[in-house]
């Protein structure tokens, strides 16, 4: 399992309309190209003088869909993306390799 993590420094003042625009338009264009089963919005908690930070997760379930997604679907994605908020927010993208996964079961 693969996860495609986008890390996304927003402006305050864009903030609310972007969280809306993430889980109401952009997250589910992402999962609709079928490429990731899932996603997870995390806060970064950390101070920061400018704006706020967000890690997105994708979950791929191997890299041919991951490659796919990046070849077939990102740059109109991050155009968009681009388009409706400038550089207002800035991300950085980061493949990981899930090795394994614990669990504490009760």
């Amino acid at each position: 399992m693969y996860i495609y993590n986008v890390t996304v420094n927003v402006e305050k003042q864009i903030l609310q309309d972007w969280l809306t625009w993430m889980k109401t338009e952009h997250i589910p264009e992402v999962l609709a190209t079928g490429m990731f089963t899932e996603c997870m919005l995390n806060k970064v908690m950390v101070e920061e003088e400018q704006g706020e930070t967000y890690a997105l997760q994708y979950t791929a379930k191997d890299m041919q869909s991951l490659k796919l997604y990046q070849e077939l679907y990102a740059p109109d994605l991050k155009q968009k993306t681009l388009d409706r908020f400038g550089d207002k927010c800035l991300a950085f993208r980061t493949i990981l390799r899930v090795e394994d996964r614990f669990s504490h079961d009760k």
